[in-house]
């Protein structure tokens, strides 16, 4: 098991260890719902009635389905595994560390407080510094937005941003030198229903 992770998290580039991924994986896990909730309890009797009513359902999963935290899980330590420290972020971009605090206090780079110091995702990050774009992006993101539901934006592919006519992720359609306008208006409504 652990050579196959081992394999596995070299594979994806991710630098870490398989004691401390899986040590990621189970943090990840406890911060989700419960194993087994019962989706019924979310709702009121007359709002069950309504989403019975139009086709949902709301009977908690068997034992025989897949769990669909998992990806989530999975997802979020990569997410944690990947980002980098303050001191990472300020060697990436040339400056000292105190500019990196003060762009993340402006809402100029994104990151979260983790064990004592900030984190900052790696997807905002280009070889030759900051994405391109990257604040008129984050201006546009909402703030109840998750760092991985922003992560997980910027690192799938978008219908509407086409880079040699193939979709292509907000943070590729940057670094092709792509209008960061574009990618603010499809960020502005992260979280809205479609």
């Amino acid at each position: 098991m652990t050579v196959a992770l081992e394999h596995v998290l070299a594979k994806a580039g991710l630098r870490v260890n398989p004691v401390e991924f899986l040590e990621l994986v189970e943090e990840a896990a406890r911060r989700l719902s419960p194993a087994n909730p019962d989706p019924a309890d979310y709702f009121s009797p007359d709002q069950r009635d309504a989403l019975t009513d139009v086709g949902l359902d709301l009977t908690p999963r068997r034992g025989d389905e897949v769990d669909s935290r998992a990806r989530a899980v999975a997802a979020q330590a990569v997410l944690r595994d990947s980002a980098l420290t303050v001191a990472d972020a300020a060697d990436a971009v040339g400056v000292d560390t105190s500019r990196i605090r003060h762009r993340l206090a402006a809402g100029r780079l994104a990151g979260w407080k983790d064990r004592g110091g900030w984190r900052l995702p790696a997807w905002q990050f280009a070889p030759s510094g900051v994405l391109p774009g990257l604040e008129a992006v984050l201006a546009a993101v909402p703030d109840d937005q998750p760092p991985l539901v922003v992560a997980a934006f910027m690192t799938s592919p978008q219908p509407d941003l086409r880079v040699d006519d193939q979709p292509a992720t907000p943070r590729q359609w940057l670094l092709a030198g792509g209008s960061p306008a574009r990618v603010a208006a499809l960020a502005a409504v992260l979280g809205t229903p479609a």
